[in-house]
């Protein structure tokens, strides 16, 4: 199993811009699909984006699309979500999570198998 410890967190103005890393160790990195989920106050964990495991792929909820870009690192071990243009409702706590699929882009939080223990982003208006 891999072990995932998401950094990069933080408060800031909307429209300002954040840089969240996920560090991966334990059983080999492109073994994995990857992705990133949140979980706001009072709501369910959603899904937010997703790569496959060579970094190829991509998919994104329709609220970010334009505005976030997920990316990883082989050679490092790490997953990336780089966020632009941030706003108040992208308040919450993000997770990295990794999928055993790896050729597949997976939306649903049952599909990933590791997660790391979160990061929180603030946004202020």
């Amino acid at each position: 199993q891999v072990q995932l410890v998401e950094t990069g967190g933080g408060l800031v103005q909307a429209g300002g811009s954040l840089e969240l890393s996920c560090a991966a160790s334990g059983r080999t990195f492109s073994s994995y699909a990857m992705g990133w989920f949140r979980q706001a106050p009072g709501k369910e964990r959603e899904f937010v984006a997703t790569i496959n495991w060579i970094g190829s792929r991509t998919n994104y909820v329709d609220s970010v699309k334009g505005r976030f870009t997920i990316s990883r690192d082989n050679a490092k071990s790490t997953l990336y979500l780089q966020m632009n243009s941030l706003k108040p409702e992208d308040t919450a706590v993000y997770f990295c999570a990794a999928s055993t699929a790896k050729l597949d882009l997976r939306t649903a939080i049952t599909a990933y198998t590791s997660w790391g223990q979160r990061t929180q982003v603030t946004v202020s208006s």
